[in-house]
């Protein structure tokens, strides 16, 4: 496709400003069905029927080298107009924090039940499902704020990784088995095939569980 070099450079920001828009808008309905009391996966499954609509699935945030950076090229070019871009980087940003919260008023809650400190299992550190890259990761970010802000044991798992410089690595079925709260990062594979035991508590930020248990 022929065109000059500006063009083709904005075309890049911009293929990567959209999909962090309506990765947004999945992210942002996500903690308002949270709030609302409505399963996420059912309602955009519903939603998604109608035949002019596609929402895209939430996650723990957005990751990459490039979606969670090009946006910003844009931002701080044109910050004046990019109004809709800087939010939506704003509310993938605000997601993992939000997950991360999340996790750590669970531990509190834990404690205040039990007497103890929980076994939390981090499920995957990657930015997207099946992939070892953990650039940007957002499954990253939450996992070292779970392990500074609490007094949990953290397992970390990342099944398509064999070591981390920052993470002691923990295979995906002993840290499910151990974990009294698993907390559901990245929709690799073979999380899904992991049958639910009905004593853990399980936050499901990626869908493993599609919110069905």
């Amino acid at each position: 496709h022929r065109t000059n070099a500006r063009t083709a450079e904005m075309c890049k920001l911009t293929e990567n400003s959209s999909r962090d828009s309506q990765i947004a808008f999945a992210n942002e309905l996500s903690m308002i069905c949270d709030k609302a009391g409505v399963n996420v996966w059912e309602l955009i499954t519903l939603a998604n029927k109608h035949p002019r609509v596609n929402i895209l699935q939430p996650g723990c945030g957005v990751g990459g080298h490039c979606i969670a950076v090009d946006p910003w090229f844009i931002v701080s070019d044109y910050p004046e107009q990019a109004q809709l871009i800087k939010r939506a980087r704003e509310t993938n940003d605000y997601k993992a924090d939000w997950c991360a919260n999340r996790v750590i008023e669970a531990c509190q809650q834990f404690v205040a039940e039990n007497d103890r400190e929980p076994v939390v299992a981090c499920m995957g550190l990657a930015f997207k499902p099946n992939i070892d890259d953990l650039r940007e990761s957002p499954a990253k970010y939450i996992a070292s704020r779970i392990i500074s802000e609490s007094r949990a044991d953290v397992l970390i798992v990342e099944p398509n990784i064999s070591k981390h410089p920052s993470f002691n690595l923990t295979d995906y079925r002993e840290a499910y088995r151990q974990a009294d709260i698993v907390v559901w990062l990245v929709c690799h594979t073979p999380f899904m095939e992991l049958p639910r035991q009905e004593a853990k508590v399980e936050l499901d930020f990626c869908g493993v569980r599609k919110g069905n248990g």
